[in-house]
């Protein structure tokens, strides 16, 4: 994970002290987050919660830009609200928030520089690299309990607190006026961890939990009609790292230089 943030540092350099760059500029981003993972297998479209984010940004020229941006949002999922009756007996659910950072190229479909360019708007694509920390908590009995130091699926250590996120997706760019800019984008993060919901591979020896809690949480199935679904070694979940999404409503502004002018 270190050599991921001396990444994100050196190119921060490079956003800092490229001379033939053209244009900074600075935005704030509302909008929904969602996850692909053990509680939504299938829908690449299903938001559940709120992110916003910041993000610093070089153009360094009317097709090309680096962003550096943080942003801050949350992703749930509910067994008990799933239409397949598989997942409703399993009864697990869980919380997370998601802190990102990430450094990204963009791609302009057409040249753009609010104010002076031609093109109002942009189709763009983008695509980066980044971090991300991850807490997955559940409710029980009216308390919140931080499920990774529970080792709900018999891990013999928790599993790390960040993982490696790869961001790509799609946008469109519009120059409301002047400099101000609207953004409409969608990405997509993969992942290196199966475990931002803390479910990823089978039920453990529920011997090895050392705590009731961890019993209690890592097969939550009983409390539907007391029939336990969870022995050991018996799929939990689906063995496949998670994917999480953020649609954003993005407001900018970009400083420009003279040099801009020479790309009219």
């Amino acid at each position: 994970m270190s050599k991921i943030l001396l990444l994100l540092f050196a190119g921060l350099f490079v956003l800092t002290y490229t001379v033939n760059a053209q244009s900074w500029e600075v935005g704030a981003t509302v909008g929904a987050s969602g996850y692909i993972g053990d509680f939504n297998p299938n829908n690449p479209l299903k938001f559940t919660d709120p992110v916003y984010g910041l993000f610093l940004k070089r153009n360094f020229d009317p097709y090309f830009s680096l962003k550096l941006g943080v942003s801050h949002g949350t992703i749930s999922g509910y067994d008990s609200q799933s239409s397949n009756q598989q997942m409703q007996n399993r009864n697990l659910s869980f919380f997370t928030n998601l802190d990102e950072t990430s450094l990204i190229g963009e791609l302009n479909f057409f040249s753009y520089i609010p104010l002076v360019g031609k093109n109002i708007f942009t189709p763009y694509i983008f695509a980066g690299i980044g971090t991300v920390s991850y807490t997955p908590q559940t409710t029980y009995n009216g308390e919140d309990y931080d499920l990774r130091a529970l080792m709900t699926e018999g891990q013999q250590k928790p599993y790390k607190e960040s993982a490696i996120a790869v961001p790509f997706g799609v946008g469109v760019k519009y120059n409301i006026t002047g400099q101000w800019n609207i953004i409409l984008d969608l990405g997509y993060r993969y992942t290196n961890t199966g475990y931002l919901d803390d479910v990823y591979g089978a039920y453990p020896n529920k011997t090895v939990l050392t705590t009731d809690i961890a019993r209690i949480l890592s097969d939550r199935s009983g409390e539907i009609n007391g029939n336990y679904i969870g022995s050991a070694g018996s799929q939990r979940g689906n063995y496949r790292n998670d994917t999480y999404m953020f649609l954003g409503f993005t407001v900018s502004y970009t400083f420009l230089s003279s040099k801009c002018y020479s790309f009219r």
